[in-house]
């Protein structure tokens, strides 16, 4: 590696700090506000939207409309799948919890 790509990947390093640690914080009362049942909520309905945006895409593709490349469309389909699998790990984990909780002696 050249040292003129050392020195790129260290300021590509620096900004992304330098961006973290300006981005607004959320305070406790508001994560606190919400709770974890609107927390899942909210997860699941980006799931959704990850889900309608790839199949709208697919369709536009598959219909031929202009601006619509293969690479999105495969790209917005992998999301998600992946965001798809993320929650049903979750729901599980959420339902083996709920067993163990269920089954310990009082």
């Amino acid at each position: 590696m050249s040292t003129e790509g050392i020195q790129s990947a260290l300021q590509q390093m620096q900004s992304l700090a330098t961006q973290a640690s300006t981005a607004p914080r959320l305070d406790r009362s508001e994560t606190a506000q919400g709770g974890f049942a609107s927390e899942l909520q909210a997860s699941i309905e980006r799931i959704n939207a990850l889900q309608q945006t790839a199949r709208t895409q697919s369709m536009d593709f598959q219909a031929g409309k202009p601006g619509v490349a293969l690479n999105d469309v495969v790209v917005d389909m992998q999301k998600s799948s992946v965001a798809f699998e993320m929650g049903v790990q979750v729901r599980n984990k959420l339902v083996s919890a709920y067993r163990d909780i269920m089954n310990m002696q009082v």
